[in-house]
């Protein structure tokens, strides 16, 4: 049996999609491979395999320890990637990307949650023979499907207006997530009803906390924003929306999508090339905040369409379910322990 060391501290700052990737792959393996792996979690000892989640310094350091196996590194964001989500001095984001791409190289292997990461590494000087595409995924037992009376029960009980056209964003509150273009949404249409779950995970040091704090602390009458939900109450805010809206100018492979698509609940984001790349088809698109308001008008009152984004959105997430993620990852850890071994 294969000793896989997993290493994060991605759950130690709330609302971050990396630290609900890293919940569910370690979810996955429990459930679904235990017979094949001896899976730890932010232990130092021997391992076959260590899986770094996060690039803390203390595990680039670690990586020079005897009995570390085979050094996996999961690719959750590059330097560009985070423009428009951290505001750091010149001098430091300098030194953390140099550091970033160094921890990147340190690895024997990485995993990209999107395949359009592959050359962008390749540019960084990191050869394509080490890097592996394998998707993100959520559990149907976290995220599912309410019926009507649950989701009449789920909004009344979050005191959501039955009878409005309901739509929810969800990620953390910083300019890269297009949050400004969310709001400008809900005031633009004061007879719907916005919700955006998340927040300032990291502080002050958010790029454009200072204005966006203040739009959250003064939002328009039909706006709320409930802070960082935990993730076992994200269900419900899902299966209280007509419609899922992600606004945002750069992702990887958000989860929120995922969660969206196996709660059934209809999608529209902005048209990315990485979009295209993973999920068309099983979404709506609109290029910037004008088409946006476009989508919506033409969405909100049309219910075949609704139907349809329901219907593509189960299919999406039955092409990234766990059964099939856990054969995919089983292939990906036996053949990297046979390599290196």
């Amino acid at each position: 049996m294969l000793r896989i060391n997993m290493f994060s501290a991605a759950t130690s700052v709330p609302g971050q999609g990396v630290g609900s990737a890293y919940l569910e792959l370690t979810q996955l393996l429990k459930d679904h491979l235990s017979d094949d792996f001896n899976v730890r979690l932010n232990q130092w000892s021997r391992a076959d395999i260590s899986h770094y989640h996060t690039v803390n310094f203390s595990y680039y350091l670690s990586t020079f320890l005897p009995g570390r196996g085979v050094k996996i590194g999961y690719v959750h964001f590059l330097p560009e990637t985070l423009e428009g989500s951290l505001k750091l001095p010149p001098i430091a984001k300098l030194i953390f990307y140099h550091y970033l791409i160094r921890f990147y190289k340190r690895m024997d292997h990485l995993v990209v949650v999107n395949p359009m990461f592959i050359p962008k590494l390749e540019a960084y000087g990191i050869p394509r023979g080490k890097i592996t595409y394998i998707p993100n995924f959520v559990s149907p037992v976290e995220f599912h499907e309410y019926t009507a009376s649950e989701k009449a029960a789920t909004r009344a009980q979050y005191h959501v207006d039955s009878k409005k056209f309901t739509i929810l964003g969800i990620g953390q509150i910083q300019e890269r997530k297009g949050v400004r273009d969310f709001i400008k949404l809900a005031k633009d249409n004061p007879d719907l009803q916005f919700i955006w779950a998340g927040g300032f995970s990291f502080g002050r040091i958010t790029d454009g906390y200072a204005e966006l704090k203040q739009d959250v602390d003064q939002p328009p009458a039909n706006l709320s924003f409930p802070g960082i939900v935990s993730r076992d109450k994200l269900i419900d805010y899902y299966n209280m929306a007509d419609l899922f809206l992600l606004p945002s100018y750069n992702e990887l492979f958000p989860m929120s999508v995922l969660e969206a698509f196996s709660c059934g609940t209809p999608v529209l984001l902005r048209d990315l090339d990485l979009y295209r790349a993973i999920i068309d088809g099983y979404y709506e698109s609109a290029a910037n905040e004008a088409e946006m308001q476009h989508k919506i008008n033409g969405l909100r009152t049309n219910q075949a369409g609704l139907h349809y984004l329901h219907s593509q959105g189960l299919l999406a997430a039955s092409q990234y379910s766990p059964e099939h993620l856990a054969h995919i990852w089983r292939q990906f850890y036996l053949a990297q322990a046979g390599q290196h071994g």
